[in-house]
């Protein structure tokens, strides 16, 4: 009786698979859940835990992501200094201006599992403010 659990080959010894989501078709926490799904390869059949799969997700449209409700004023981000009274505060409408690609990665990063991996997954994810991107070569599948 056979009773060995088979490992997956690396995923280095693969082809790369490349996703492509936009922004605008969808609130910000669906696209999250999509993008981390993605990130984390649990789509493939060979899926494990312990290894950064090659999976390359790029975002387009930031800048056109939707929030319901009365997100735009409401949500705040916050970071401290590390000095007294050093809290900043900012609203989701803030960084809509400036940077939205903020706003996406900070809510995939937070859905991802925290981790040594995390920062390694994160590097596999590309987010642009409009449809414009350098990676139209290497796109095999879209989604």
């Amino acid at each position: 009786m056979n009773t060995n659990t088979s490992v997956p080959k690396k995923f280095k010894e693969k082809d790369i698979s490349w996703y492509i989501i936009d922004a605008s078709k969808g609130s910000l926490g669906r696209i999250a859940t999509k993008v981390s799904f993605l990130l984390l390869g649990k789509n493939s059949t060979d899926f494990v835990y312990n290894q950064v799969p090659r999976t390359k997700v790029i975002v387009v449209n930031a800048k056109k992501v939707r929030l319901t409700g009365n997100k735009l004023q409401s949500k705040k981000y916050y970071r401290h200094s590390g000095y007294a009274g050093g809290l900043k505060e900012r609203t989701v409408s803030y960084y809509l201006n400036k940077s939205p690609k903020f706003i996406i990665e900070t809510a995939v990063k937070g859905m991802l599992p925290k981790n040594k991996l995390r920062d390694k997954i994160l590097k596999n994810l590309y987010i642009y403010e409009d449809t414009n991107h350098p990676h139209k070569a290497n796109i095999v599948k879209v989604n």
